[in-house]
């Protein structure tokens, strides 16, 4: 009598699931304060910084370094507003509570409800870790890319600088310094709503400004 052994595979139920190293993003889409001013703005911002470009053209052929210079300054401003009136101070995604009748606090406002938002501080912060941290390692990845490191030196900072804060200002303004989304945001696991497609499109538009140069011969 022969008796035959066969090997069973293990089960796997979701009380006791297989063992992975699948990384689940934690964050969620951003949303724009519920205001109407919110509304508003968000449509109006990106013609504010088309009008930039469109009107300050031929100074930025001609002088390109002192136009960037100047433009660093409303490009910070309409970015900072942007923000302010737009978007949420959040982790993943979760609206501040607001006040009773929908609007936030005035500017110089120190404190607010409990749960609320400090109006203008985030901002100045924000500003201050995009032009701290993230221009210099554009700067360093422009190099990396073929930008020229002893020559254009001014052209690639300013160039870098205003990149930063079209891309950066609004993630670090929501984000802070949290590890985990900024893991995420550099593994590009962010869901797509406005702040993470501005930072894209910034990205994609300056290399699609970029690759075309080694044809022009």
């Amino acid at each position: 009598m022969s008796t035959t052994t066969t090997a069973s595979s293990p089960s796997f139920s979701p009380s006791n699931p297989p063992s992975s190293r699948t990384w689940i993003p934690t964050s969620t889409p951003i949303s724009l304060i519920p205001t109407s001013n919110a509304r508003l703005y968000h449509h109006i911002h990106p013609m504010l910084l088309l009008s930039l470009f469109y009107f300050s053209f031929s100074a930025l052929v001609a002088d390109p370094v002192s136009t960037l210079s100047i433009l660093v300054f409303p490009v910070m401003g309409l970015q900072m507003l942007y923000c302010v009136l737009c978007l949420p101070i959040a982790k993943a995604g979760v609206l501040p509570k607001i006040s009773v009748e929908g609007r936030r606090p005035k500017m110089g406002a120190k404190k607010v409800k409990e749960g609320g938002v400090v109006w203008g501080k985030p901002a100045i912060l924000a500003t201050l870790l995009t032009l701290l941290a993230a221009t210099p390692l554009l700067t360093i990845m422009i190099i990396l890319f073929g930008a020229p490191f002893t020559t254009h030196f001014a052209h690639n900072v300013l160039c870098t600088t205003h990149m930063a804060l079209l891309m950066f200002l609004p993630l670090f303004y929501i984000y802070g310094t949290d590890a985990i989304m900024w893991r995420e945001i550099c593994s590009a696991f962010l869901p797509w709503d406005g702040v993470w497609g501005g930072t894209v499109g910034t990205a994609v538009g300056a290399w699609c400004g970029a690759i075309p140069i080694p044809l022009d011969w």
